[in-house]
């Protein structure tokens, strides 16, 4: 599915967040990005592509810029006056190259490089669907424990962070939203049915934010994703199926995967983070990469420009008081070191296998200033065998599930257990589970401290979070006896777990 991931923060993070923004140049300052639309592009015989224009956000340059994109073929889908992003449609081959020469213009590119063909999120392996005669076995199960859901006594990833107890004390505040950026969520889940938030979702795919009632729902039964996310943080403890780990927040759905092959690509995701700060939410989810590069280098224009629009779209989210909790990646690599192997980008087209330093081509948005990077373990608190990790890279981890790490429940399988379209229920392991249970942390978090800003709220998670140290022995992931990675750091701070993971008791108390 997908590799992943590098980014170093907040204390630690300093440097790297320095040398970003220098790498940028100007950043807009906040106020209100609501989109203002130009005109709509018309995509003839799979022609045009999709690009982000990045400008000073003055109104002078604002409309040189657009008269400079008509002048140039191409036709505008949306513009962000506030963050200076534009995203536009064209057929000319050198608009990119012609829009860069324009005054007032600091980066622009291309979204693609080919017709869609893959998948950029996080989750590792199939999906393994609960069948009736488990679903009967986890229930029977499950009665004997006062209070559980159905289904719990298989959610062993509630028990390794407290979130059965924290229940009990603090289930969450319905002022606090989680919006899910992924694939879309189905909603009509009675899992998750009592805590969507409709008025908070949209279908962002292109670029421009869609709140026809039900455009945030998959596209297909397949593209589960999104919903087993948004399961994972706020399933409600309504007697029925699952518990999410913050089971009284609401839960909303911004989906930006395009509905053929799941592909979110840079102008969706600026639209995403957008519409979540101009919509009250308080913390967003981001369990994919943005396509179609895994990382993006700085000396690339078009990489470059991509950067750029999404860094401008999430500073402007987290100036507006959302946090962004994103993983980490399931390339089992040292994202702090200087030279990774990418060959899978661009995956939109032929990917091309190339070595990058991560400290100077940035996986999007992970990667980003100010974001949560997230790392997986499974049952027994280990680092799961497919995480990246990274020492001074990852900030916190998060149960994500590990199938060599095996529980003592009722189906014996180390994936996260969560909710599915159609009524479903479902396996998953990945970063991508790893995320949504530090979201869920995080929502309770500020559920408990209603005034906090994105930045205390890491400080926070990172206080809460209980660190294992690094193991004492070689880490062999996968028990085949040959040493799959190296833990740097101490007992506060290290490679595999950042802080540590999150702990959803110490949160509510």
């Amino acid at each position: 599915m997908a590799h992943r991931r590098l980014r170093r923060r907040l204390a630690l993070a300093v440097p790297v967040v320095l040398s970003l923004t220098a790498s940028l140049g100007f950043l807009p300052g906040a106020a209100s990005a609501a989109p203002r639309t130009a005109t709509t592009a018309q995509t003839a015989d799979g022609q045009e592509f999709a690009y982000v224009v990045n400008t000073r956000t003055d109104r002078h340059t604002l409309s040189t810029v657009r008269q400079a994109i008509a002048a140039a073929g191409g036709t505008i889908v949306v513009t962000y006056d506030e963050i200076g992003v534009i995203v536009a449609h064209s057929a000319n081959p050198d608009f990119a190259r012609t829009l860069r020469a324009v005054r007032g213009v600091q980066s622009a590119g291309a979204t693609r490089t080919a017709p869609l063909t893959a998948a950029g999120t996080t989750d590792e392996g199939a999906a393994q669907y609960l069948t009736k005669a488990e679903a009967a076995k986890i229930t029977k199960s499950s009665a004997t424990a006062d209070g559980s859901e159905p289904l719990e006594a298989d959610q062993w990833d509630l028990r390794a962070i407290g979130a059965d107890k924290a229940a009990k004390i603090n289930p969450g505040s319905r002022n606090v939203t989680v919006a899910v950026i992924d694939t879309g969520v189905d909603d009509t889940h009675p899992d998750l049915a009592p805590n969507f938030s409709a008025s908070q979702s949209a279908n962002c795919v292109g670029g421009k934010a869609d709140t026809t009632y039900g455009a945030w729902r998959p596209a297909k039964p397949e593209h589960y994703h999104g919903t087993h996310v948004a399961g994972e943080i706020a399933a409600a403890r309504n007697g029925i199926g699952v518990a999410g780990v913050a089971p009284n927040v609401k839960v909303s759905a911004i989906k930006v995967a395009d509905p053929v092959n799941e592909l979110f690509y840079p102008e969706s995701v600026v639209c995403a983070f957008v519409f979540a700060a101009d919509h009250g939410v308080e913390i967003t989810n981001n369990s994919y990469y943005v396509d179609p590069w895994l990382y993006n280098c700085m000396d690339d224009p078009d990489q470059r420009a991509i950067v750029d629009a999404v860094n401008r779209a999430q500073l402007y989210a987290q100036r507006k008081g959302t946090l962004n909790v994103a993983s980490a990646g399931n390339s089992n690599d040292d994202l702090d070191s200087h030279a990774l192997v990418d060959d899978s980008s661009p995956d939109d087209s032929t990917a091309v296998t190339r070595t990058v330093d991560p400290h100077e081509c940035f996986d999007v948005p992970t990667q980003l200033p100010g974001v949560v990077t997230v790392s997986a373990t499974g049952v027994t608190n280990a680092k799961s065998y497919y995480s990246s990790y990274g020492d001074g890279v990852i900030d916190v981890a998060g149960p994500g599930g590990d199938k060599y790490q095996i529980p003592d429940t009722p189906s014996k399988n180390g994936r996260i257990l969560s909710t599915m379209p159609n009524d479903q229920y479902g396996f998953l392991q990945g970063t991508s589970m790893a995320s949504p249970h530090v979201a869920g942390v995080a929502a309770l978090l500020k559920s408990a401290h209603p005034w906090a800003t994105p930045a205390q709220l890491q400080a926070l998670l990172k206080a809460q979070a209980d660190n294992p140290g690094c193991p004492t022995a070689p880490y062999d992931g996968d028990g085949d006896g040959v040493m799959d990675a190296t833990c740097v750091g101490g007992k506060r701070v290290n490679g595999f777990y950042g802080f540590g993971v999150v702990n959803a008791l110490r949160a509510v108390k």
